[in-house]
């Protein structure tokens, strides 16, 4: 597994602080994960780990996106989940990888050795608390994403997806100006399609509708702007109280 220059950074300047799995933890705690972490990057389309693979260590995505993806026998592949900034990636007690892990953009990932970390889990509850949360809404998303995938319109398909990476970049940055939020679209519109089992044109004909009515601003490829996102969200399908994407 190649990995490129590594990155350094102090636990309380991350930009991920206050959602990873550390966001518990005092300043004792925080001190034994700095002995145990380290920083990897990855290109966009290096794969981080292949199905099947001894896990040795558990990270949290600093920056970028991450693919999950399964191969069944005959070859098929399916994308079956994204890795955002913050999300966990490994399982502590599973020694290896479930699925394949590539970086659909270049990504940062912090990494603690897997069985010092399984050690702090039990010495550190903060930890072990964290990781819970985290798992329960992992569980959560995952029962509203077969939702998504099996009975949203395509277009309510394509506002979904946008409105979770436009929530999850205001929950990072935390701020939020006139219900308004603009990010950079971080995936292609071919791991679009195939993330929500669409065609590239079926995913480029709903995002023009969405930018003609009105719900979206686009400049240039990548940069999207929501002007209201309750209109977003109602387009998705989903109430402004919080539905899918609470």
């Amino acid at each position: 597994m190649q990995d490129l220059k590594p990155t350094s950074q102090d636990c309380s300047d991350c930009p991920i602080r206050h959602r990873a799995v550390c966001a518990r933890c005092e300043q004792d705690e925080l001190k034994l994960l700095e002995e145990i972490k380290y920083y990897r990057s990855f290109e966009a389309g290096q794969t981080v780990i292949w199905q099947g693979d001894k896990m040795e260590f558990v990270a949290s995505v600093v920056t970028g996106i991450a693919s999950l993806t399964q191969t069944m026998e005959d070859g098929r592949r399916q994308m079956v989940g994204l890795l955002l900034p913050s999300d966990f990636v490994g399982r502590p007690g599973r020694e290896h990888a479930a699925y394949d892990v590539v970086a659909t953009t270049n990504l940062v990932m912090c990494c603690f050795r897997r069985r010092p970390f399984e050690q702090l889990m039990i010495t550190t509850p903060h930890i072990a608390e964290r990781l819970l949360q985290m798992t329960l809404d992992e569980l959560d998303a995952a029962r509203e994403w077969m939702l998504l995938l099996g009975r949203k319109t395509a277009r309510e398909k394509i506002a979904s997806l946008l409105a979770i990476i436009a929530q999850r970049t205001a929950a990072l940055d935390q701020a939020v100006t006139n219900n308004s939020l603009s990010f950079d679209l971080p995936l292609t519109r071919e791991a679009m399609a195939d993330y929500l089992g669409l065609t590239l044109e079926t995913v480029s004909r709903q995002i023009s509708a969405l930018k003609k009515d009105g719900v979206i601003h686009l400049e240039g490829k990548r940069a999207v702007t929501i002007p209201d996102m309750n209109m977003l969200l109602d387009e998705a399908g989903d109430d402004s109280d919080g539905g899918m994407l609470a």
